[in-house]
This record gives structure tokens, sequence and C-alpha cells, in this order.
């Protein structure tokens, strides 16, 4: 289980005639936050900076990157790493783009220009818990379809798709300890589990 961040989003904020403009994405995987800050360079190819810093958990543990993008070093992507593992946060990447307005900042004013754009972007989010869980397919008759879909509200858990064919594919994210549960007590339900096949592993939002 780790802690993220709910939704992509942008702000800015101007110090001393340059603009800073702050993008957070929830990311994950390395390749991904690459592909981003590649996209960002090229939105913002003008800039004089693109200051980053990003956290992915991956199968052999948390892996974390920045840089300063010719910054002073340790004034822009270090700094918001800082932020980011001392909230303890995973799965997220920051870029945070200058428009330089001509006013050296020094250094004390770079990594609060870059930690203060970050932070107050950060705040039109909200924390969420995930953890790696699986997105399956359950196929019951049409006239259980009702039973099934009461039975994953009561422990919410999310019906992503719907197939209806000759039976009712019914695709639903859930950790693997919810997968197991299901399936082991799948005799007990008022309702018939044709067959149920995991699909693929899957990031699920979880309660805490």
């Amino acid at each position: 289980m780790f802690k993220t961040i709910n939704e992509n989003v942008s702000g800015e904020i101007l110090e001393k005639k340059s603009k800073f403009i702050a993008n957070v994405f929830y990311i994950e995987t390395v390749e991904e936050a690459e592909n981003i800050i590649k996209e960002i360079k090229k939105k913002h190819i003008l800039a004089r900076h693109n200051c980053y810093a990003f956290s992915v958990m991956t199968k052999d543990g948390i892996i974390n990157r920045f840089s300063d993008d010719g910054e002073p070093s340790g004034t822009a992507g270090s700094p918001m790493l800082n932020i980011i593992t001392s909230k303890n946060l995973t799965n997220i990447l920051v870029v945070v783009t200058r428009y330089f307005g001509g006013i050296l900042l020094g250094t004390g004013g770079l990594v609060r220009a870059y930690t203060g754009a970050f932070l107050e972007t950060l705040e039109q989010t909200k924390e969420i818990y995930k953890e790696l869980g699986v997105n399956s397919k359950i196929v019951v008759r049409y006239s259980d379809l009702e039973k099934l879909k009461y039975y994953l509200k009561q422990n919410n858990i999310e019906i992503e798709n719907i197939d209806y064919s000759e039976n009712i594919n019914v695709f639903i994210n859930l950790t693997r300890e919810q997968y197991k549960c299901m399936i082991d007590k799948k005799e007990d339900f008022n309702f018939l589990i044709l067959n149920s096949e995991i699909i693929k592993e899957k990031y699920i939002i979880i309660d805490k």
C-alpha cells in the first residue's frame, strides 16, 4: 500500500518577473514519467528550465529521480523530491517550468520558488491510498446480474465495464485479497459465478 494523488493538476506563480509553471501528475512507471517530461519540454521549448522530480513504486522497490535542468545544483529537482519523500508520496511526478524574467533569484530564492510552485499546486489534489490489485472478469447469468452488483457495491468493488453477450461479463477492479475471498466463498453467494479470471494487474484505490 502506498500514498499518492488522485488527479493531475497544474498551477503557476510569479517570482520577480520569472514565471514558474508547475504540473503534477499521477504516474505508474518510469517510462510514463520520462514520456511526460519529454512532452512538457516540447510544449515549453522556449522556457529556460524544465526541472522535475518523481517517485515510482516498482516490483524492485521505489525509484526516485530528479533534475535541476541547468539551475544551480540543489535548487530545484532535489528540494521538490524532498517534498515528495517527506510527504510519503509515491507514483507522482512534478515538472516545474521556468520562464526567466531577467532577475536573478539566488540559490535561496530558487529553492523557495520551485518548492513554492510545487506545494501551491499540490494543494489542489487529494491524497489517496492505493495498492497493486487486479482487473478481473466475472461471468454470470442475466438473472444474477443485480445480485452480483449488490455484492460488489456492499464490498466497495469497482465495476469497470459490463459486456452483455450470451452471458454477462462483468469487469471489476479489486484487491487480490478481495478477489481470493470472492472466489473462495462463491458457493455461499445467492448468485452463480459461471467463470472468473484475472485479466491484468491494476492499482486499486483503497480506504484507510
